[in-house]
């Protein structure tokens, strides 16, 4: 069985446009307001958060011998979730925030490029509750960060 792996090299450039861009970044950027009472680097442990997500629920799928769907979301309650955690995200210390989120993304990229062709159909099959393409997440809020900090998209 062949299955699209184009998440994978979306995954690698959006990682390392993150990685560029939390190397590039001083305190004084890691601390800047984002709207909605978001920091850059809150925005970043968001990313975290979301990615980290991902492992958990593909820890959880595999302890079940990845039979069934694997686990999903109510769309619904992404707002109240982020929400939720905001205050958590924005009590991390910036620069280990950043580092969080290049870690977590390092991590996430590659559990989900492992899985194997049954797994990642699986997931298809069942509407794609796991979100393989951890790219889309980061490109959106890469250039909300680097539109908040004034610099041009890499992207």
């Amino acid at each position: 069985m062949s299955v699209d792996r184009s998440y994978v090299a979306r995954n690698t450039a959006e990682r390392e446009r993150l990685r560029r861009l939390v190397t590039s970044l001083t305190d004084a950027d890691l601390g800047r307001p984002m709207p909605a009472g978001w920091t850059v680097a809150g925005v970043l442990g968001h990313l975290a958060f979301w990615d980290q997500r991902v492992i958990a629920l593909l820890d959880a799928w595999q302890t079940r011998g990845m039979s069934g769907a694997p686990p999903g979301i109510n769309e619904g309650s992404v707002d109240w979730i982020n929400d939720a955690g905001k205050p958590l995200l924005l009590a991390v210390p910036p620069r280990q925030a950043a580092e969080l989120a290049l870690a977590i993304a390092e991590t996430v990229d590659r559990r989900v490029e492992r899985l194997s062709d049954e797994a990642v159909a699986a997931n298809l099959a069942a509407g794609s509750p796991l979100n393989l393409l951890r790219a889309e997440h980061r490109r959106e809020h890469l250039d909300e960060i680097e539109q908040g900090l004034g610099r041009r998209g890499a992207a």
